[in-house]
């Protein structure tokens, strides 16, 4: 799904996450939860997002390899 706000979206099989998107260029992380909140998170390597996506659980990734280990804000 294209926003304004962070490029094209992936969706995810998570019971937390609902979409997914990756900023190469900027290493910004967008993720959309489910409820629709929306945080970037920066500075994120490519690893790590690929990481993400490829991972058996994407909320457990999520809170081991992501949360509080980059600067975040919140967009929505």
């Amino acid at each position: 799904m294209p926003c304004l706000y962070y490029g094209t979206m992936i969706t995810v099989q998570s019971s937390n996450l609902a979409s997914v998107g990756y900023n190469p260029w900027s290493g910004t992380l967008t993720i959309e939860f489910h409820g629709g909140r929306v945080y970037q998170y920066f500075n994120v390597p490519f690893a790590v997002y690929l990481g993400l996506m490829t991972a058996d659980s994407h909320g457990s990734y999520f809170a081991a390899n992501i949360r509080d280990q980059y600067q975040f804000r919140r967009i929505r």
